[in-house]
């Protein structure tokens, strides 16, 4: 096992409708293609990775009706390109850790609101959502996070049946 202190922790979620597509959230402020992606989020000292998983979901969604589904064993982890290395965005990290859940959307989508976090102080992670299959994923993210959503695919695949 490779040593994971220089990745920072984080949770992952895939959001399921009840018809087994997926949720997507495009990021706000970034240009595409690859604009779209899960929720995700760090986890904070002491947290448990369940209770950050549905705490990012929240604030990123504001979707807190979810049952949950399945979970990764294991670390995901994925390397910040070059040009982040270094960045305010990277925080000293080499990259990420990530365990991921998969949570069943037991609501309305009237809950659904991208400026769920705003009005504590966070910020909009996405400006735009849609339910889409879960098998292009992959394509869709930016490409030094393909192999962990290929790896998040192959974990979840069975859930969309």
């Amino acid at each position: 096992m490779p040593d994971l202190t220089p990745y920072r922790p984080n949770v992952g979620v895939v959001l399921f409708h009840a018809d087994g597509r997926v949720w997507y959230g495009r990021r706000a402020g970034q240009a595409g293609p690859y604009n779209w992606q899960f929720p995700q989020g760090g986890v904070d000292k002491g947290e448990d990775l369940e209770a950050a998983a549905r705490r990012e979901l929240a604030e990123e969604t504001g979707v807190v009706s979810v049952e949950l589904l399945a979970r990764t064993d294991d670390w995901i982890v994925y390397d910040y390109p070059a040009e982040v290395v270094g960045t305010a965005h990277a925080r000293g990290w080499r990259g990420q850790k990530q365990h991921w859940f998969a949570f069943r959307f037991t609501g309305d989508e009237a809950e659904i609101d991208l400026n769920a976090d705003v009005a504590n102080g966070g910020h909009a992670e996405f400006d735009a959502w849609r339910w889409d299959v879960l098998s292009a994923a992959p394509g869709l993210i930016v490409p030094f996070k393909r192999a962990a959503y290929e790896q998040v695919v192959e974990t979840f695949i069975s859930l969309t049946d």
